[in-house]
């Protein structure tokens, strides 16, 4: 993760909301005056999907369904049939 501190990041505030939508990558905001102080920039559809991630991972009912079908791939238990389109 790239580190820009809060002064570079407002000066080129543009180029770096850019760089983290086009490249997907994540930039610690950090503060000269006070470590403690330190944010992470990343794009909203990657923030979106983080928190996705953790809803589905928090969901014991959803997590287990998951696990379940991973397990019936692997045992060869499926069988692949043509996708349905609306209105058929």
């Amino acid at each position: 993760m790239e580190a820009v501190s809060y002064s570079v990041l407002r000066k080129n505030l543009r180029s770096y909301l850019q760089q983290v939508n086009d490249d997907a990558t994540t930039l610690l905001v950090t503060n000269r005056d006070n470590a403690d102080d330190a944010a992470v920039l990343m794009s909203k559809r990657d923030y979106d999907s983080m928190i996705e991630t953790l809803r589905i991972m928090s969901n014991p009912t959803l997590m287990d369904k998951i696990r379940r079908g991973k397990e019936q791939i692997t045992a060869g238990k499926t069988k692949q049939h043509e996708l349905i389109k609306p209105n058929d």
